[in-house]
């Protein structure tokens, strides 16, 4: 066939699994075919968990309905969005979202962020509470496309959820999957098959950009299985205020919902394969231990490939809690510390900001170092001058004992959450137990999380250890950039006065009497009723990718096929970093393998 080809949109399926394309007529003299790439009908669905606030969320478009046992167990009261309303009359403010208007869309682009971050700003600590109510939202799935991918129209992109996530975060990561999985070969000129060119790319790029010496590279005949398949790109959102276990439910249903698609068109649907970022990591993990046979049992997920997962938790999460959210730091540009700043200033700059929203947010608090991470990684310091040189020591280190004993503590001056910042918008005033009760059950929620779903039970040999549940076939990368500095433990630190007469010591220090409460997060105390200090957090000190420490990335090493130690990327640009793009191809390669 001589004749000039133009591709045009790709078919849609019909109900009975014919495919549907359409063109336009024209005149006999006009030689040019249309062409269409028809897909195999072998299908494995390739399905994205973004990472927290990367999910679109708007107020509820229905009145609340009973909740799932899970969210049941975690006994928290289910919120009308009547509720929202009715407290902003009480307070005299205006709602600052329509019933079905979007609550929270992360911004995409420079002036979109500029003014996302003006009109964060002069919203109050209570004004945030409402508008980021855990139990009145829902997903979005009207945030922005850019443009049809591979031949897919706009509308069919919104059938498969991408508008249900950020787009400046994974808009490359859908549409580089979405273009080049379901095109392996091509014929070259003399009539031969050969590999294409996205392909060369990952077969031939170097391991170390991936953090590792060596790899099993991907072979020809590797690709000639991995090329029996198609491979619709799906994008799946969650209401990330809510525990990654709800969320969990909601991937369950949709996992169950795109199979079901294929297979009422007469394809072949039996697995599917999740790649998370961050958060979506520990929803996905979540929805595989819910849809496992058992303990071990790998169900209908062929595989999973975690980017930047907080495997054991982050400091960070303690810290934007306690003190609000970081806005700049020392080895950021002028640039980075311009968008640290507008961030900061949407997601809450002072600690009455942050904690209005996170302090009854199980799924913020899921992200808190958990029962895994290494102790201690809150420490508590003092610098004396001594010969015109600062003389640092250790006083203490928490957490003591059960971490999450530590965070359902309000009293302590290094605590995690001030009640008092807690619920200004009244969400929970007149409620039995009020605002603490509130508290305890989103802790408690995100314990129960951590050690029942995340965690694995012990050996059959004996091994009582607490050990991290993960898939069987689970791929991770992380990040361990030295220029990417992250919390890895969270340091407050007080200059001590010369010529004062109090003998500092665990005890004083930790039983020392807040007084004071700066809106930096700085914190005074008195200790022993007469020498007052001033606690202040250092900044970031363990290499990561800005947000991630390393030490909890590498949690996952203990449980996954391979993990991936990795440099050159931030914690939310880490999907748009071509080696971890080239890194992602690679290892969904790896898992079509074992499917038959």
């Amino acid at each position: 066939m001589s004749e000039p080809t133009r591709p045009i949109r790709q078919p849609t399926v019909d109900i009975d699994g014919s495919l549907v394309a359409h063109s336009v007529a024209t005149p006999k003299s006009f030689r040019m075919r249309a062409k269409v790439t028809v897909g195999s009908h072998k299908v494995i669905p390739v399905i994205f968990v973004p990472g927290i606030m990367g999910s679109n969320l708007r107020a509820r478009t229905e009145p609340s309905k009973a909740r799932t046992s899970a969210s049941e167990s975690s006994g928290r009261n289910v919120k009308q969005l009547n509720d929202v309303q009715a407290i902003a009359a009480r307070t005299g403010e205006k709602p600052d979202t329509d019933a079905d208007g979007p609550a929270w869309r992360a911004p995409n682009g420079t002036v979109e962020g500029l003014r996302e971050a003006r009109k964060w700003k002069r919203r109050t600590p209570a004004t945030r509470q409402r508008i980021l109510n855990p139990a009145a939202l829902e997903v979005d799935d009207a945030g922005e496309l850019e443009n049809e991918v591979a031949g897919l129209s706009l509308t069919e992109l919104r059938s498969r959820g991408w508008g249900e996530v950020h787009a400046d975060s994974y808009w490359i990561v859908l549409e580089k999957l979405q273009t080049y999985l379901d095109k392996t070969f091509q014929i070259d000129k003399r009539g031969q098959r050969e590999i294409r060119v996205h392909w060369k790319r990952v077969m031939q790029c170097s391991p170390s950009s991936w953090g590792v010496r060596t790899v099993e590279r991907v072979t020809e005949s590797e690709l000639e299985n991995f090329a029996r398949f198609q491979y619709p790109v799906y994008a799946v959102g969650y209401n990330w205020l809510e525990s990654c276990a709800v969320s969990a439910q909601r991937l369950n249903r949709r996992i169950d919902e795109i199979k079901a698609f294929w297979r009422s068109r007469k394809h072949e649907c039996e697995h599917v394969i999740l790649v998370t970022h961050s958060m979506g990591g520990l929803v996905a993990r979540s929805c595989a231990r819910m849809r496992a046979a058992d303990s071990s049992g790998s169900s209908d997920i062929a595989g999973i490939i975690h980017g930047v997962m907080p495997a054991f938790g982050a400091p960070v999460a303690y810290r934007r809690i306690a003190c609000g959210t970081e806005s700049t730091r020392y080895t950021n540009g002028l640039v980075d510390n311009v968008k640290a700043s507008r961030f900061a200033e949407i997601a809450g700059v002072t600690p009455e900001e942050t904690t209005a929203v996170m302090a009854t947010a199980p799924g913020v608090l899921e992200l808190l170092p958990n029962h895994l991470y290494p102790r201690p990684w809150i420490l508590i310091k003092t610098l004396t001058r001594v010969e015109n040189a600062d003389k640092e020591q250790e006083i203490f280190g928490l957490p003591r004992g059960n971490p999450y004993d530590f965070y359902r503590d309000t009293q302590s001056w290094y605590r995690l959450i001030n009640p008092n910042f807690a619920d200004p918008g009244g969400l929970y005033k007149g409620k039995s137990g009020g605002i603490k009760e509130a508290i305890d059950k989103a802790v408690n929620t995100a314990e129960k999380f951590h050690q029942s779903i995340l965690e694995r039970p012990p050996d059959t040999n004996g091994d009582a250890a607490a050990k991290a549940w993960y898939h069987p076939n689970t791929y991770a990368f992380y990040g361990v950039d030295e220029e990417r500095l992250s919390y890895g433990t969270v340091q407050w630190a007080a200059r001590v006065p010369s010529g004062q007469g109090v003998a500092l010591t665990p005890g004083n220090v930790r039983n020392a009497h807040l007084v004071g409460q700066a809106a930096n997060g700085a914190r005074e105390v008195l200790v022993e009723d007469r020498l007052k200090l001033k606690f202040t957090v250092w900044g970031q000190d363990a290499h990561g990718d800005d947000t991630v420490p390393g030490r909890s990335g590498a949690g996952a090493n203990d449980g996954v096929r391979a993990a991936f130690a990795a440099r050159g990327f931030g914690h939310q640009d880490s999907f748009t970093n071509d080696a971890m793009l080239l890194l992602t191809r690679h290892l969904i390669v790896k898992i079509v393998q074992g499917i038959k």
